[in-house]
């Protein structure tokens, strides 16, 4: 009879075990709202496949570090880009770059830079991302990491107002504030970022 109890209670505690498994599994994927003088649009981000990219962006939008600013580099059947420069063209403060995840993401069945994907921005430097993103526009297969290189972090994916970064990618761009070239002539300003889950 004790063996019986003890084997019953071990079934139960994986029995719960699996469930809990299975509700973690449930829980919906984070989710910001972006309100911009072009219309809007949503993320979602992907905290399973990188951690830390996510956490750095999601501390930036409840800091509203992304109110205010504009997508200062626009190139169609590439990507748009915004995040870190405000409406006088001058770059916001930011916190410590975030530790690059392109290959740690991508092993984790995380997303390629293909259309609707978004990715942090960088210089040649990995590990240099900070708050400005872009948002693929076509398929950027070059932008993947690869042997040869790092890659950019794909962290999450437009999930609603598509039509909107269409409409963004197909503005005329030109010069604009120390920028030579592709900037929207019509400023697109991102009003306020939403955490909404």
């Amino acid at each position: 009879m004790r063996v019986l109890n003890r084997r019953l209670a071990a079934l139960t505690l994986c029995l719960g075990l699996a469930a809990t498994s299975v509700l973690a599994a449930e829980e919906p994927s984070p989710k910001v709202k972006f309100a911009t003088t072009a219309g809007d649009f949503v993320i979602e981000v992907y905290p399973d496949k990188a951690p830390k990219t996510v956490e750095n962006f999601l501390q930036y939008v409840k800091d509203k570090h992304y109110d205010g600013t504009i997508f200062h580099r626009v190139i169609n059947n590439f990507m748009v880009q915004g995040g870190g420069f405000d409406t006088a063209y001058v770059q916001k403060a930011t916190r410590p770059p975030v530790t690059h995840e392109g290959r740690e993401a991508l092993a984790k069945g995380g997303p390629r830079n293909s259309v609707g994907t978004v990715a942090m921005a960088r210089t040649s430097d990995p590990n240099s991302a900070t708050a400005q993103f872009f948002i693929n526009v076509k398929d950027n297969a070059f932008l993947d990491p690869s042997p040869q290189s790092p890659g950019y972090t794909v962290f999450g994916k437009v999930v609603s107002g598509m039509d909107v970064i269409e409409k963004i990618k197909s503005m005329p761009t030109g010069p604009g504030g120390p920028f030579p070239s592709d900037v929207p002539r019509t400023p697109v300003v991102i009003t306020s970022a939403t955490l909404v889950r």
